[in-house]
């Protein structure tokens, strides 16, 4: 499928923990999206945050529906997020037709520059509470991961073309800008 115009290369990995113990699957997608700029990776957390007010019931596919959809964002300016730029998550009720007892739906996603990184959870029927939370847990670190890796490698990016154009130190005060807010992959 083609990507938007705004979006210069998407990558989805989709992972399924087999069912065990009388519970079902757990599914879990990873999507890393980098964007034509910081602005437009924006306006991507944006309307991710806006379908979820709009739609608190989604469709998943024919048989799949998401219920009682919640969400929450969470900018870097306002403090509460020490690993990206924005970051959104939402969670609800994974409703599969037939089944009587609804699962947890999970779905997280960070911005950093111009990279968003986003991770789906469909958990399992019959998990427990504690469950839940480790599987949780374990995709929020996985996000976090893939979004320190993002960083990493602007900064990375970034110390070799000021390397390169002879610049002694990638610093704000090295380049003449006065700022000490914290870059980002693409912000430079």
């Amino acid at each position: 499928m083609p990507v938007p115009a705004t979006v210069l290369a998407s990558l989805t990995r989709s992972f399924v923990r087999p069912g065990a113990d009388g519970k079902g699957p757990v599914y879990v997608s990873v999507t890393v999206t980098v964007h034509t700029s910081t602005l437009q990776a924006r306006r991507d957390m944006a309307a991710s945050l806006e379908e979820s007010l709009r739609c608190p019931q989604q469709r998943l596919n024919a048989t799949n529906t998401v219920e009682d959809m919640a969400s929450r964002g969470n900018p870097f300016a306002e403090q509460r997020t020490a690993t990206s730029d924005d970051d959104l998550t939402e969670y609800g009720e994974y409703v599969v037709n037939g089944e009587a007892e609804p699962r947890y739906f999970d779905w997280y996603k960070q911005r950093l520059g111009p990279v968003t990184v986003a991770a789906t959870v469909r958990h399992a029927a019959g998990e427990k509470d504690q469950e839940h939370t480790t599987i949780t847990q374990a995709a929020l670190r996985g996000v976090g991961f893939v979004t320190a890796n993002v960083d990493q490698y602007g900064r990375n990016r970034a110390s070799a073309a000021a390397s390169a154009s002879g610049s002694s130190s990638g610093s704000p005060a090295a380049s003449g800008s006065a700022s000490t807010e914290p870059k980002g992959a693409g912000d430079e």
